[in-house]
């Protein structure tokens, strides 16, 4: 079976490179799906899971918005953050998540809450992500 390479890149480095039989991304359009041979394309991301198939097993990828360029053998994600799950750090994102609410929740007139509201889904999808909740 045809695979594809993979390549998730942030300002920090990169995350992720391998070869996989299959990619599900989450753009702001809606998910889409991505096999060896797809057309060209560039598509914004949203924060989200990124899933891997490769060889029956699935891996996942927190994915902190960016883009995502298609080719027919070659996948490049640039985010602006993101982290395999195996290397989330739960008690981090937990606190993260806890921060974000009380902030969400504070009614100040000083809280930013499009902020706010982003620190959330970043850390309840990196969450998701850890725990397999996708």
């Amino acid at each position: 079976m045809k695979t594809l390479t993979v390549n998730i890149v942030t300002p920090d480095g990169p995350v992720y490179d391998s070869e996989v039989d299959m990619i599900i991304a989450k753009t702001a359009s809606g998910e889409i799906g991505i096999l060896p041979g797809h057309i060209p394309m560039v598509a914004p991301l949203v924060i989200g899971a990124v899933k891997l198939k490769k060889d029956g097993k699935t891996e996942y990828v927190a994915v902190n918005g960016g883009f995502v360029e298609v080719r027919p053998e070659k996948v490049t994600i640039l985010a602006q953050s993101s982290e395999v799950a195996s290397s989330i750090d739960l008690a981090r994102a937990k606190e993260a998540m806890k921060r974000a609410e009380e902030r969400l929740q504070g009614k100040q007139d000083t809280t930013d809450f499009s902020r706010a509201e982003l620190s959330l889904k970043r850390a309840m999808n990196r969450i998701n992500v850890y725990e397999g909740n996708i």
